[in-house]
């Protein structure tokens, strides 16, 4: 006999994870029953650096979801600062942007309502199995839950999820100026020897103000939020961004098993951040989207680790990898050089931090001839 359920997928998290797994899990059956669950009342802010890259626009659009930018500048270059002041200063490939939380959050919940979805405030606090299906705070009986909740996932720690290793959390503060230091349609990433692995950044909107923050990985004792400021104005002097938030970002080699049994995790709940950027928009549609599909399959966590494997498996690889690798600085002097030096090597580059690149032949050459320049010169 077939478990009666209330909802057929429930989502808890309504962020960029959980509506793209929304708006999927409609899309791959317009007649699913979905509900959406969030602490929070929309439009909400979130400690991120906002950036969005077109990777994450066009899964978005492939689900019917545009508009997103509207109202923003695109960001046609990159400026990079290596831990030991080596500059590279190049256009990216393709466009990113630069869209404030509170705003493409909201925008995400619109459309997963106008899909179908059902969206209720709610703050989940347990899950647990019964039978085929899984029950939400003792009362919501779901086919299938996707936990979408953020770094500090309730459906992570209800699914037994191992603690983070160290290395793998990093924080960071975040908050808006003026923009009017740095060019328009220039973001700019200054890496922090002194504490590395960590780095400072501003990302202009396009409406006079940019997205100004700090992060750094915890290798030891947490640091203060007097700390983490200081750094950002050492790093981007002159800058006096409002309010600084904080935040806890649970890096990519920490992620936890993604599948547990109907309970499905993605976006940052999944720890699916990139180590070498802290990207992780991009990560939480593409996540959320296919969690979203593989909901209404018969075997949902089977279908979604295959399907997660085949798009991030090898990048992911690839990022755990190069993290290890640049836990000293000056990998990232080599790197920035090759950047400098080779519109072909930034694209690679910036693909591996802000999409799903991998390391290639040709990069591999590149970083090579690098570290030969940086070690004549």
């Amino acid at each position: 006999m077939r478990t009666r359920v209330d909802w057929d997928v429930v989502v808890v998290g309504a962020g960029p994870a959980g509506s793209a797994a929304a708006i999927a899990a409609l899309r791959a059956d317009p007649a699913a029953r979905v509900l959406l669950l969030d602490a929070a009342d929309f439009p909400r802010d979130k400690v991120c650096g906002d950036g969005i890259a077109p990777h994450a626009v066009d899964l978005l659009a492939a689900l019917g979801v545009d508009g997103l930018t509207a109202g923003t500048a695109p960001i046609t270059r990159l400026r990079l600062v290596s831990p030991r002041g080596v500059e590279a200063a190049r256009p990216f490939a393709r466009p990113a942007f630069v869209v404030p939380r509170k705003v493409l959050d909201h925008r995400l919940v619109r459309a997963a309502q106008a899909a179908g979805a059902v969206l209720r405030r709610r703050r989940v606090r347990t899950i647990a199995p019964e039978g085929a299906a899984v029950l939400v705070d003792g009362e919501i009986r779901a086919g299938v839950v996707i936990g979408a909740d953020g770094a500090e996932s309730v459906v992570r720690r209800q699914c037994g999820a191992r603690a983070a290793p160290r290395g793998t959390v990093a924080v960071a503060v975040r908050g808006y100026a003026p923009s009017h230091p740095w060019p328009d349609g220039e973001q700019v990433i200054t890496l922090d020897a002194t504490r590395w692995p960590a780095y400072a950044w501003a990302f202009p909107v396009g409406d006079g103000t940019a997205n100004v923050g700090y992060g750094e990985v915890l290798l030891g004792p947490a640091p203060t939020r007097a700390h983490l400021t200081a750094r950002l104005h050492h790093l981007l002097p002159g800058c006096a961004p409002t309010p600084l938030r904080g935040h806890r970002l649970p890096l990519s080699p920490g992620r936890p098993a993604i599948g547990h049994g109907r309970v499905l995790l993605a976006g940052d709940a999944a720890s699916l951040i990139n180590p070498l950027t802290g990207e992780g928009i991009h990560y939480a549609v593409l996540s959320g989207s296919l969690a979203g599909a593989a909901a209404l399959t018969p075997q949902p966590a089977r279908a979604y680790r295959h399907a997660l494997r085949e798009r991030l498996g090898r990048h992911l690889r690839h990022t755990d990898l190069l993290a290890r690798v640049t836990r000293r600085p000056w990998p990232l002097d080599v790197a920035t050089t090759a950047a400098r030096h080779d519109q072909r090597a930034f694209d690679e580059l910036t693909e591996i931090g802000l999409g799903t690149g991998t390391l290639t032949p040709r990069l591999l050459a590149a970083l090579a001839l690098s570290l030969r320049r940086l070690g004549q010169g």
